[in-house]
């Protein structure tokens, strides 16, 4: 084996210590740093398109707790104005077309035909008188689907003496559709 003679380069200085051709160790912690940064920046990207989306599309919006606008808005109450119930059908429009349902959610089996008896005394027509898919309602509710057609909902509502009107798109045969609750006591 050769020998060579010792150069200045042969002697490295104690606190150095170094690997392989001439590298340093890994310092720790170095391949955290690079994860720190994409998390940064992929934060910084989400954020910037959301603020973006917000600026471009009115509809987009993000309220962060402490970074609430100036301007909130506050709900004021203020009354619904009710529309004046027909309780006499030839006070309607000429060709005012309308159909009414009578739905009987009560155990009381004659109940739909009682209310039925007492709209058609009022010379409302009835379409049908049919039983509701439940028997355990508590509250009278006639349902119209056209808004037009609330002012006959209030009429029947005044006619029958108990109730409430909403508007719904949930019965598909007639126009008015009153589901009769156990509310609803028909008069002697």
């Amino acid at each position: 084996m050769a020998k060579y003679p010792q150069d200045q380069f042969d002697t490295l200085p104690e606190d150095l210590s170094r690997v392989g051709a001439h590298r340093a160790p890994k310092k720790r912690g170095g391949g955290w740093l690079g994860f720190l940064a994409a998390i940064v920046s992929t934060v910084v990207l989400v954020i910037g398109g959301l603020y973006a989306v917000s600026l471009v599309n009115d509809s987009v919006e993000f309220n962060f707790p402490g970074f609430a606008s100036e301007e909130e808005v506050v709900p004021s109450e203020s009354p619904t104005p009710e529309v004046a119930p027909i309780t006499d059908p030839s006070t309607l429009a000429e060709g005012r077309e309308y159909s009414i349902t009578i739905l009987n959610g009560t155990t009381n089996p004659d109940v739909d035909e009682a209310a039925s008896a007492a709209l058609k005394e009022s010379k409302w027509k009835i379409a049908a008188t049919t039983a509701a898919s439940e028997t355990d309602i508590d509250e009278t509710i006639v349902y119209y689907r056209d808004p037009a057609d609330e002012d006959i909902a209030r009429g029947l509502i005044a006619i029958l003496g108990v109730g409430d009107v909403r508007e719904s798109t949930a019965f598909l045969g007639s126009s008015i559709n009153i589901v009769l609750g156990s509310d609803y006591v028909p008069l002697p």
